[in-house]
């Protein structure tokens, strides 16, 4: 396929959410409004996090990568990382980065506690932890949840981006903020003020 048509193949898929999702089989396509970051949002959170060329932006808890994705299409003069413990939502991920023909994505199987963060440059978050207070829409039950992991896995992120250089820049969606430390700034806010930007001074 001519490089130009390649373009205009994958291109197609990021028309809309709804044709985004269509990457997907239907009970992935059933947790997006809840769970996936939608495109507008990845968007402009992309446009904050990579602000330079060749950084390392990590997702944690990336799900089914739609954040990675469509910020790598966005933006795509950034490497984007997701993390993410359920194996069979990584499956679909790295399906559609096949589909998409992406190459400046990377997706793992894991823990976010088990990464080395001085690997990565700026961060997106869309309260992964949030599943573990109790009345919460879940992805599935091949987790443990509890109160207790939620403020461990907060305070251990909070830890982990005060280590971060001055510059560090961190985009939340649907946070409580008890992850963030109080010298990242608050520079700017979208869509009603759930998504945010951060920069640490």
């Amino acid at each position: 396929m001519h490089f130009l048509e390649q373009n205009k193949y994958s291109d197609k898929w990021f028309r809309s959410d709804k044709e985004f999702d269509n990457l997907y089989p239907y009970y992935i396509k059933a947790l997006a409004f809840k769970h996936w970051t939608a495109l507008v949002i990845a968007r402009k959170a992309a446009d904050f996090l990579a602000a330079e060329p060749n950084t390392s932006i990590l997702d944690i808890g990336c799900g089914v990568g739609k954040f990675c994705l469509a910020a790598a299409q966005h933006q795509p003069n950034a490497l984007y990382f997701g993390i993410e413990q359920r194996k069979w939502l990584l499956h679909y991920a790295e399906q559609a980065k096949t589909e998409l023909a992406l190459e400046n994505v990377y997706f793992m199987e894991g823990n976010f506690t088990q990464l080395d963060f001085t690997l990565y440059d700026h961060f997106y978050f869309y309260n992964p932890f949030y599943e573990n207070l109790s009345g919460t829409d879940k992805i599935d039950d091949s987790i443990d949840y509890s109160v207790e992991l939620y403020n461990y896995y907060n305070r251990y992120l909070f830890r982990k981006l005060q280590q971060k250089p001055a510059g560090t820049r961190l985009a939340t969606f649907h946070s409580l903020e008890e992850e963030i430390p109080s010298d990242y700034h608050l520079v700017g806010s979208e869509a009603n003020e759930l998504l945010k930007f951060w920069i640490k001074v």
